[in-house]
């Protein structure tokens, strides 16, 4: 309860001791937004006051030592799921007037973002709004929405046609009240998705085909900078797009990203470039096809680090594929964590024969959820690992992490058995990258 001016006895009952309050307005229906209401008051007594029941609504008194005055109520927005009511007391003596405020609650969707297969798909999302009162508009004509309410709950159903464009596409359907509104954003994937693999129960939420342009999409990607040296001892140096003389490290070519390992002036350079960097992806099925670099001292890797890196390995690491040039075609994935990491030797990895890996494509593959993290090669399980429930030392596998794909030259790993430079320059080629999530 808070007080904003003194008065008499809180309990004292509403007797009329010959006061008469006079108020402009005794009831307000309010949005859940914050607002600001002002109450004009007539007091025939000497002194009056006010004061309310509730913290969500402050009361400033003015004139409260003169027949006319008035109450400004502050109302802070109300961010709860429920409607509820406050009561202004306004005393005089003995007489006592009360001043109802109803809020309402914040207009409520089940879903904000919802993703549509090629061909076509149908969704309904749950609304709840105050007093069910609520209109829907769409922004593009591929997609149709209304209200619809079954068994007493209220939802707007959505229907897409179907998308026979080889590119994806997205709109918006905006759920409106008298005083707010809120936006449901529909991705649709092109007509690509139809001859993509994806698991029972997933959607295609991003991918790159790396067949427009010939440079990547800087929305999506982010080159590393960085001398030789810098992780592993390798000795490339990471460059954005190309070398100090001109010569490219990353570039799309035939529907393919390509990073190139070469030698420019007696250094070794090469490409590492990370996708959505800043907001990444928490669980999915990811998926990559893969030409792999000849070569001794090729070191090329597709894998995924954390968006919060704070410090290694205890935010994990997740090596979906690695290869080393001079056991060429073995590819292997890898976990790293507090509780298993390579520096003791308790990695978890696993390591297979991939015949033709460094001549054609082949597909490398992650399943990630809370429960399991499985890799695979061509569809053939990799890796297996599951969530033990040891903590977070032995599972940071829950947080958003970003994909990479680089062409490391030489390290601990890819140059363990020393490196051969006439076999550069040499060329990793990615043909695609998918992500698919739940």
């Amino acid at each position: 309860m808070s007080a904003y001016s003194c008065g008499g006895d809180d309990d004292a009952s509403s007797v009329s001791d010959n006061v008469t309050i006079t108020l402009s307005k005794e009831k307000f229906d309010v949005p859940s937004s914050e607002c600001s209401l002002t109450v004009d008051v007539t007091c025939s007594g000497r002194e009056w006051t006010a004061f309310s029941d509730a913290d969500w609504v402050k009361v400033q008194v003015v004139g409260s030592t003169s027949a006319n005055g008035h109450l400004s109520l502050s109302v802070t927005a109300n961010t709860t799921s429920v409607e509820r009511v406050a009561h202004i007391t306004v005393r005089s003596g003995l007489t006592r007037k009360t001043i109802e405020i109803t809020q309402g609650f914040p207009l409520s969707l089940s879903d904000t973002e919802l993703y549509s297969s090629s061909k076509g798909q149908s969704f309904r999302v749950a609304v709840v709004s105050w007093n069910n009162e609520f209109t829907v508009h769409v922004n593009s004509n591929w997609i149709q929405a209304k209200r619809v309410t079954d068994s007493g709950t209220d939802y707007v159903e959505i229907t897409t046609t179907a998308n026979e464009s080889t590119e994806s596409r997205s709109a918006v359907v905006t759920v409106s009240t008298a005083n707010e509104s809120a936006d449901i954003t529909v991705h649709q994937s092109s007509i690509e998705d139809q001859t993509m693999y994806c698991p029972d129960g997933y959607h295609l939420v991003w991918h790159d085909e790396f067949d427009d342009g010939t440079v990547l999409n800087a929305n999506d990607w982010t080159h590393e900078v960085q001398k030789s040296g810098w992780v592993n001892n390798e000795l490339q140096n990471y460059v954005n797009r190309t070398t100090p003389d001109g010569e490219w490290v990353t570039r799309l070519n035939n529907g393919k990203l390509n990073i190139r390992a070469l030698k420019e002036n007696g250094k070794i350079y090469s490409g590492r470039v990370y996708a959505k960097v800043k907001s990444g992806w928490t669980y999915g099925y990811i998926e990559a096809s893969i030409k792999l670099p000849k070569g001794k001292g090729t070191w090329p890797a597709f894998w995924m680090m954390p968006v919060n890196f704070r410090s290694w390995p205890a935010d994990g690491e997740i090596d979906i594929m690695e290869e080393v040039g001079y056991h060429p075609n073995y590819v292997s994935s890898s976990l790293h964590a507090n509780a298993h990491v390579h520096s003791n030797g308790t990695q978890v990895t696993h390591e297979m024969y991939c015949a033709g890996a460094e001549d054609e494509f082949h597909t490398y593959a992650i399943l990630w959820t809370h429960e399991n993290i499985t890799t695979y090669v061509d569809g053939q399980l990799q890796l297996s690992y599951d969530n033990r429930g040891l903590g977070r030392d032995d599972w940071p596998y829950d947080d958003p992490f970003y994909v990479i794909f680089n062409l490391a030259w030489g390290g601990s790993w890819g140059g363990q058995q020393g490196v051969d430079e006439n076999a550069l320059p040499t060329v990793m080629e990615v043909d695609y990258i998918r992500v698919f999530q739940k």
